[in-house]
């Protein structure tokens, strides 16, 4: 991954002293990086923070404009969580078979607001029995009206679930956010 100035940064992983069965992601503060947290930890403790079985990984956010969020299931919900209530500048979000309850502290939080919002790219199977379609339906249509500018995805006959053609639509949506010149830039 390049960073804004253009220099490689380090992967930043402490790997488990067992078998790893289990991760943990540590994100650094404002204007800091994953390097840096790591080596703050380090000095506290007098060694890395480590587990038998949890790699920690601390990765670095670059400028937030080539930062996308997202996630599936209750990782999407958590990913709408951050962007819109904490991280707005964020280039975007995707939400995959996930939704927001109707009383979520995200539209509360968004009635708020009146900052141009990252958008939103929903992919939803209509055969989801879990999380069902409606609910996701119902927050596309929330946040949309709180002034987020969605792209929603029906896949019928996907249960909770990935399916190749929403990863699909996912790449290309992630390639129009992040386009490869965007190094070039830098």
């Amino acid at each position: 991954m390049a960073a804004a100035s253009g220099s490689v940064l380090q992967r930043c992983i402490v790997s488990p002293t067992g078998r790893h069965s289990a991760s943990l992601i540590f994100l650094h503060g404002s204007g800091d990086s994953g390097q840096r947290l790591r080596m703050w930890i380090k000095q506290v403790l007098n060694q890395d923070l480590t587990f038998q079985h949890i790699k920690i990984i601390y990765p670095t956010a670059p400028p937030s404009v080539f930062l996308l969020l997202g996630g599936f299931s209750m990782g999407g919900c958590m990913a709408m969580h951050l962007a819109y209530r904490n991280h707005q500048d964020v280039a975007g979000v995707f939400a995959l078979s996930s939704f927001l309850n109707k009383a979520s502290a995200v539209y509360q939080a968004l009635q708020k607001n009146n900052d141009v919002l990252p958008e939103l790219f929903q992919c939803h199977g209509t055969a989801d029995e879990l999380v069902l379609h409606s609910w996701a339906e119902e927050t596309n249509a929330m946040l949309k009206s709180l002034g987020v500018t969605t792209k929603f995805h029906s896949f019928p006959d996907v249960y909770h679930e990935l399916s190749k053609p929403e990863l699909d639509k996912l790449k290309l949506w992630i390639l129009t956010k992040l386009p490869r010149e965007m190094e070039k830039q830098q």
